[in-house]
């Protein structure tokens, strides 16, 4: 007689008992476009079935963009043009815009600025939280992202989306805050809601942040740890200015608004234990970021 394998646990609650650290695990970034859809969003948004939205995410990618699409939690129908935002995150003045599209073969032709560029549209002066519910990639974001998009909507005060992919299933309920790019992981409706209260006032909550999607992986460590230890919150006063190896690890610049200025040592370490990076996929070796060492230098 067969005996039947036990499921496995599911990837975020795998990821909390490993103690995977959230530090240098947000995605890669400096600018995103988020387009309003209210419809069913593919496994993939860049083979979206829309001729139209699937040529203007695939152009955005190529460009240097990361797209998302966007809804209001719930699904709630929304009258009016679908809005599309566009974001640069680089700090000291990071900024997203709106423009309303009542054609979607309009998307052909709408503009996406090379770096530096001043982004179209209408300036967003609310930041806005982007949690992401994309449940065809993975079932922690569809379950407990939903649960959290609806708890932080409930709450009231909040400029919150429901998303798809931002990366990291693992981290979920997980969050990215417009327009400075800081994403969170492992949220409840209070972090939520502190995360973004923080961004209202200029400032980043450090407490289950990710990082800045605006840095590398070790730029974020970096950032992150210099913000620890200087209890700096204000969310444009630091900036990455590259690395280089040293020895076994890699030493950070990070420069603040002042003229202070840290090199901060961050080390890549295996753990023994294995997880998958999503529910379903295969448990693989855990690679974690940590900074060792702050040294202010300036």
């Amino acid at each position: 007689m067969s005996v039947e394998s036990e499921p496995l646990p599911w990837c975020a609650a795998l990821a909390r008992a490993l103690h995977e650290p959230l530090p240098g695990t947000a995605p890669v970034s400096s600018r995103w476009v988020a387009v309003e859809h209210r419809g069913t969003w593919p496994t993939d948004i860049l083979r979206h079935r829309d001729d139209a939205v699937r040529a203007f995410l695939v152009r955005a990618h190529t460009t240097g963009w990361r797209p998302v699409l966007v809804r209001r939690p719930g699904r709630r129908p929304t009258d009016g043009p679908t809005r599309v935002f566009l974001t640069d995150t680089t700090p000291p003045s990071p900024r997203t815009t709106v423009q309303r599209v009542t054609d979607p073969a309009v998307l052909a032709d709408l503009p996406l600025p090379e770096p530096g560029e001043t982004l179209p549209g209408t300036t967003v002066g609310e930041p806005m939280l982007l949690v992401c519910t994309h449940g065809r990639r993975d079932r922690c974001c569809a379950v407990d992202g939903r649960a959290l998009a609806r708890t932080v909507a409930a709450i009231g005060g909040v400029d919150v989306w429901e998303c798809t992919h931002l990366g990291g299933h693992r981290f979920a309920p997980t969050a990215l805050v417009l327009p400075t790019g800081y994403v969170y992981g492992r949220l409840d409706g209070a972090a939520a809601v502190a995360a973004h209260k923080a961004a209202l006032a200029g400032e980043v909550e450090p407490a289950l942040c990710r990082g800045r999607s605006t840095w590398s992986g070790r730029g974020q460590v970096a950032e992150l740890a210099v913000r620890d230890a200087t209890g700096l919150r204000d969310a444009n006063v630091l900036r990455v200015l590259g690395s280089e190896p040293h020895g076994d690890a890699d030493v950070v610049r990070v420069a603040a608004d002042d003229g202070r200025g840290w090199a901060v040592t961050v080390y890549a370490t295996s753990c023994a234990a294995r997880r998958p990076v999503s529910c379903g996929a295969a448990a693989l070796p855990v690679t974690a970021l940590h900074a060792t060492r702050v040294e202010q230098t300036a």
